[in-house]
């Protein structure tokens, strides 16, 4: 009897373990927890590699795969030949990248600011062709648009050769798009209303533009610089078609040829370098945004959104 009892109390015990896992996966208003261990594993997946690759730009020694000690500097500046300041080619490709993300980010983001101006404020037949034409960089593979823009200054503007030109011109073509996503958004949420209301005591178009949506986009845009700036300086396939040579070279360019060879753990610095400015650029994004968006997340009593604004003196 004892038996048949210990038996019959393991199957329930099996049953009820099957329906508690049933209930994980299968119940839609309980704990995502399966949703949780596939995003923590993904995550982990991800970021593991980076991590470790970013561990060794601080091995003491020349190794990339045996730890052989902590060394903060040595890769980045200390080292007198093969660090990322004294070598040469290292040095130039950083400030390659700096400067093509910077042009790019300068470049891009007014025009940006304008294109999405027009397209929210559009109204006709062309507004639905031209939000899709203005979305086909992102939608259009890298290689293509890099090979695209290859032939156009090889065959048609003839006149612009491989050269840092090239890349900054490329890569704006390439990073309009995201400001455009970024600061329409922002002009769809904050709607029509207030450039009506400003229009109805008297302000001109120019003065609803620098007086009251200039203001309002002001996070949008500062995002989308930042965006666009890490978008800019991890590009690899348009600024090695567009490259002039050696001295053209980027972050991504330069250790994509070094890991072909026998590659040091300077190489693995700059690579850490790229990740520490773009971590950062992403950072500053989101926290400006939050910064300026501060008086816009004042929640009701239930929980909807209201938006202050103060007055408007168009004198």
């Amino acid at each position: 009897m004892s038996t048949v009892a210990d038996t019959s109390s393991i199957t329930d015990s099996g049953r009820g373990i099957l329906h508690r896992l049933r209930g994980l996966v299968a119940n839609p208003w309980g704990k995502p927890r399966a949703l949780m261990v596939i995003t923590w594993a993904y995550m982990i997946w991800t970021i593991v590699p980076v991590v470790i690759a970013i561990m060794f730009s601080f091995n003491d020694g020349r190794s990339i795969s045996v730890w052989q000690g902590f060394n903060a500097t040595r890769w980045y500046w200390a080292d007198p030949v093969y660090s990322v300041w004294q070598d040469a080619g290292l040095r130039e490709a950083l400030f390659q990248s700096l400067k093509l993300a910077g042009l790019d980010m300068l470049i891009a983001t007014p025009i940006g600011v304008l294109l999405a101006l027009g397209l929210a404020r559009w109204r006709g037949y062309g507004a639905r062709p031209a939000n899709f034409l203005m979305l086909f960089p992102l939608i259009t593979p890298e290689i293509v648009m890099g090979v695209s823009l290859y032939l156009v200054f090889q065959y048609v503007y003839t006149f612009i050769h491989p050269s840092t030109t090239a890349q900054v011109l490329g890569q704006v073509t390439f990073s309009i798009s995201y400001v455009v996503i970024v600061v329409r958004g922002r002009l769809l949420s904050i709607g029509r209303e207030y450039e009506e209301a400003a229009a109805d005591l008297g302000a001109t178009p120019a003065e609803c533009l620098r007086l009251v949506l200039l203001p309002l986009m002001l996070p949008a845009i500062l995002a989308s610089m930042m965006i666009v700036f890490a978008v800019s300086i991890d590009n690899f396939v348009i600024a090695q078609w567009l490259s002039c040579g050696a001295g053209c070279d980027t972050i991504p360019i330069k250790v994509y040829n070094a890991a072909r060879q026998a590659p040091l753990p300077s190489i693995n610095a700059l690579a850490a370098i790229n990740v520490y400015v773009t971590l950062l650029a992403v950072l500053a994004a989101f926290v400006l945004y939050r910064f300026l968006t501060r008086g816009e997340r004042v929640k009701g009593s239930q929980g909807s959104t209201i938006t202050k604004m103060g007055s408007i003196d168009f004198n």
